[in-house]
């Protein structure tokens, strides 16, 4: 539509310049023809011969400029269509280095405020909205992708490779070292006393009857009621023993533990045995059927909320969007953080990449047809173009009267 109008703008300008030449040959002529009985015709004639030859001189230029005048090989002609790789290479030159440099990169991102307007237009409800149901209406496309056997497979190979280059005898010793620097050894261990205190309390009535069963049938009932007492006495006052916080129990505890890393991080049976067992575990059929469950039953449940109406994903992400806007717009110090970021990143995307950008317009440029890209710009600046014949007609005329006019005074 656009190449039409300027198509159309081309030619009515082209006929005028063209209808001001012919204007100017017609007046010359009858200027000529009449100038014995009417000598001041001289001048006009003066003027109009002197019109055509700049108007000629002009549309010759730009007629250069696309094509060959009147289909002849006239040198220096058709320059674009001649010269269409040089000015490709040319204006990729000129992009580079005149376009892409760092500082003009760094004044231009200086002034964009990317933070504030992302936030600003996150914080309208229809554009976070819009955005949420955006993201999420994707998550099944996703899935479904990953459902592809082929992608299943290839993402199943890469977790299997990465697994077969961890060491989860130091993963194990790792994890356990801060659980200890953080003391939960010592709730786990407080833990263990916990349950073993409740069981112990649970299980009176088996431990009475355990212990009347094992005893001899004539031993009396009463001695076997005593060892019952002094038996559960002694469980119940090493478990308080064992609570307390500088008990020999905790310490020996501590130190087992600390063995266990020592031994996981150092140990290559240890490391053999824990990796053996892990990887045993993991390549079990129960273990990767029930994973596969649970996969499913994730994905369903994904995909029917993906698809609702009243979408809880969709909700919580357009509160999180909302929230992270808010507090962005509220805090000029992370604004101004985030736009330095974001203008370095830019920029230096930009900058480190100026030569394949100006190698692309090359290329562009250099499977462009000739009579093409002549076509294209001709619709461009062709218009003002034939300003320029307009112009050299009323200019050459002007030249012409003034150089009669001196002419006759000399």
């Amino acid at each position: 539509m656009q190449e039409q109008v300027q198509a159309a703008q081309l030619a009515r300008m082209r006929r005028l310049a063209t209808g001001l030449l012919l204007f100017m040959g017609l007046v010359f002529v009858v200027s000529r023809i009449f100038v014995p009985q009417y000598p001041f015709l001289s001048f006009v004639g003066a003027f109009a011969e002197a019109a055509m030859v700049g108007a000629l001189a002009d549309w010759f230029a730009i007629t250069a400029l696309f094509r060959s005048p009147f289909g002849l090989p006239i040198p220096h002609t058709a320059i674009i269509p001649r010269n269409k790789d040089r000015i490709g290479e040319s204006l990729s030159d000129f992009l580079e280095h005149n376009f892409m440099t760092p500082e003009i990169i760094r004044d231009e991102l200086h002034s964009i405020d990317f933070a504030g307007i992302a936030a600003g237009w996150l914080a309208h409800p229809d554009n976070s909205a819009a955005i949420s149901r955006q993201v999420i209406k994707g998550i099944p496309t996703m899935l479904r992708v990953i459902e592809d056997d082929d992608v299943r497979q290839f993402m199943q190979n890469r977790l299997t490779a990465a697994l077969d280059n961890v060491r989860f005898a130091h993963v194990l010793a790792e994890v356990m070292s801060l659980l200890v620097a953080r003391q939960h050894h010592q709730k786990l261990f407080d833990h263990l006393i916990g349950i073993a205190d409740r069981a112990l309390e649970h299980n009176k009535p088996y431990i009475r009857w355990k212990i009347h069963e094992s005893s001899p049938r004539w031993l009396p009932k009463a001695i076997d009621q005593k060892l019952y007492e002094r038996l559960l006495e002694a469980l119940q006052g090493t478990l308080a023993e064992m609570k307390e916080d500088d008990s020999e129990w905790r310490m020996r505890f501590h130190l087992a533990t600390d063995e266990l890393i020592a031994q996981l991080e150092s140990s290559p049976e240890y490391g053999a045995k824990i990796d053996s067992v892990v990887r045993d575990v993991l390549g079990h059929p129960l273990f990767r059927n029930y994973l596969i469950d649970i996969w499913h039953d994730i994905k369903s449940r994904l995909e029917a909320d993906a698809a609702s109406e009243d979408s809880q994903m969709v909700a919580r992400l357009n509160r999180a969007l909302n929230a992270f806007s808010d507090e962005l717009l509220g805090d000029a110090a992370i604004q101004h953080k985030l736009n330095q970021w974001i203008r370095t990143v830019v920029g230096e995307a930009i900058v480190q990449r100026r030569e394949m950008i100006a190698d692309l317009v090359t290329r562009v440029i250099h499977k462009w047809d000739a009579e093409t890209i002549s076509h294209k710009l001709e619709l461009h600046v062709g218009k003002d173009l034939q300003y320029i014949r307009i112009n050299g007609t009323l200019v050459g005329g002007m030249v012409g009267l003034v150089l009669h006019v001196i002419s006759l005074a000399l």
